[in-house]
């Protein structure tokens, strides 16, 4: 059977893809990741970004309610501009790291591709165990695999007429909470299943990858077919990040 990549709008074949972003989100709610900013400065944060303002929104990203807001319209708009340029200046396919817990929006998936002519693919599993909720955090791996399987083989549950691309991006904390280790494993023993590409989200302490890694590739899951994201603010020593990339 030939190679085939499952986009929001059908199938395509891989030579179709052009130029490729690997890691993006194009829509998803972040705002449980909110932190008050400093009392001294709080003023700064009560509207919008201005030139006035912009700075303290880049020294304190977390600190800004606008700034963890990106599937509102404004934002909305903004990113079909973006996508826009993006085909204008010869990109290709976007896959959409977007997951449980983030809000992922394949409807506005579709509708991006459909206006840029950019091929998008949708991921399925799961972000962080803080940002899920009570239905999803009951789930055991065996329902997790189940949920991965059917969105990856015979649509999306929130859009059946979609299948999801890929596995990804799969996020955990350090300690990697039980929620998550039972989401790597069932990436890993999908993944060994059906063949397909998984992306993995580590903190950024060090030893994070590597814990990943040994769950996932434990489970079943293939070296040749994973994404280790972010390694180039987890894996600082040129030795860590060398030991890594020689995982087999």
């Amino acid at each position: 059977m030939s190679a085939i990549v499952q986009t929001v709008l059908g199938d395509v074949h891989p030579s179709a893809l052009g130029r490729t972003l690997t890691h993006e989100h194009l829509s998803m709610d972040f705002t449980h990741f909110y932190k008050e900013p400093p009392k001294e400065i709080a003023d700064k944060f009560q509207s919008g970004f201005s030139l006035e303002n912009v700075g303290f929104h880049r020294q304190y990203p977390y600190s800004s309610k606008n700034n963890l807001i990106f599937n509102d319209l404004k934002a909305k708009e903004a990113v079909l501009n973006d996508v826009l340029a993006y085909k204008k200046y010869g990109g290709g396919t976007i896959v959409e790291n977007t997951t449980e817990g983030i809000k992922r929006d394949i409807d506005f998936y579709k509708q991006l591709s459909e206006k840029s002519k950019v091929h998008i693919v949708a991921g399925t599993g799961y972000y962080i165990a803080d940002v899920q909720n009570n239905s999803t955090m009951g789930s055991t791996a065996e329902d997790m695999y189940n949920h991965m399987l059917k969105e990856m083989t015979e649509g999306c549950v929130d859009y059946p007429t979609v299948k999801s691309g890929f596995v990804g991006e799969i996020a955990s904390v350090w300690p990697i909470k039980e929620f998550e280790r039972k989401a790597i494993k069932a990436a890993g023993e999908l993944q060994s299943q059906i063949g397909c590409g998984v992306s993995f989200h580590p903190h950024r302490e060090p030893e994070s990858p590597f814990e990943i890694i040994r769950l996932y590739s434990e489970a079943g899951g293939k070296m040749d077919k994973v994404v280790m994201s972010h390694l180039d603010r987890t894996l600082l020593d040129f030795d860590k990040l060398a030991e890594f990339s020689e995982l087999d």
